[in-house]
């Protein structure tokens, strides 16, 4: 009867969630599932039933293809040098000298740029005359067009997704840091144990439901970014930028084919899955809980 009771109780909490659960995430997740089998009118309508039409066609597409590679490799280049770079920030600031919270709120400051005022500071340094080669250019170097070159514009916009993505990570870390047993510390100092050695056997452990959860919200914001790209190179040059979320909002709101944007947000969907899946199986099992 307490077992009931317990679960009546407890559905009776979940319900307001679930409810929006349901609402905003999983019936526009099967709607947009139903609406990429369809070939659909330019005001969004469902018109006639294609099947896996809208699939076969964008894995036939050149740009597509592209893009889909695009989106693998700026993912691989995002992820890593923004954990790297957070927990290297992190660590330098774990301990307490002079101005050190003065770097700490450096550091997290990208944490309050939105996106849009973000990509508009790296459009200016990106800039041909911006700060990046008024600098080459007073070491007699060649001006690069950082957004016109399609082997550098993922690169620039890598660049600028780091440094937005970078002040978040570096808080959670911090954090994690921080909260390790300073006795653990103060035993490895009385052993003789060397920094490089404490922090691989003591803080890397300690810290790694820290990691495991950046590493796994920097997944998915990196399959995500679109604010950066739509106002530093539309994709372009040559579809050079143009990865899978761009696609989607061309598709849907320029090109007015919403069946085939459907297509590729299920696609996209399937890769964050897969992809965060693998990260899950592999990743876990070195993550230990205190």
């Amino acid at each position: 009867m307490n077992k009931a009771n317990n679960l009546k109780t407890a559905s009776l909490f979940l319900l307001p969630s679930s409810l929006l659960f349901l609402i905003f995430v999983f019936l526009p997740l099967f709607n947009t599932i139903y609406t990429s089998l369809f070939l659909t009118d330019v005001a969004g309508h469902r018109s006639v039933f294609d099947g896996l039409g809208n699939y076969i066609r964008l894995f036939e597409s050149s740009v597509f293809q592209t893009g889909f590679w695009a989106t693998l490799i700026f993912v691989l280049i995002i992820v890593p040098v923004t954990l790297l770079l957070s927990l290297g920030l992190a660590y330098l600031t774990l301990e307490h000298f002079k101005g050190v919270q003065l770097f700490r709120t450096i550091f997290s400051s990208s944490m309050g740029v939105s996106v849009a005022a973000g990509s508009i500071f790296w459009l200016f340094i990106f800039n041909p005359k911006g700060l990046i080669n008024s600098v080459l250019s007073g070491l007699n170097l060649p001006a690069v067009g950082w957004l016109t070159t399609p082997s550098l514009a993922l690169i620039a916009i890598a660049i600028a997704t780091i440094w937005m993505n970078t002040g978040f990570a570096y808080l959670i870390l911090l954090g994690g840091m921080q909260g390790v047993d300073p006795s653990l510390y103060e035993a490895s100092r009385i052993a003789g144990v060397k920094k490089w050695t404490e922090f691989r056997r003591i803080t890397l452990p300690m810290i790694s439901p820290s990691l495991y959860f950046v590493l796994t919200i920097s997944v998915i914001q990196a399959f995500q970014v679109f604010g950066q790209i739509d106002l530093l190179t539309k994709g372009g040059p040559s579809n050079a930028t143009s990865l899978l979320t761009y696609q989607i909002y061309q598709d849907a709101f320029l090109n007015y084919n919403q069946g085939r944007a459907s297509a590729g947000a299920v696609i996209l969907f399937l890769l964050v899955l897969v992809v965060t899946l693998l990260q899950s199986h592999f990743s876990s099992r070195k993550v230990h809980y205190q």
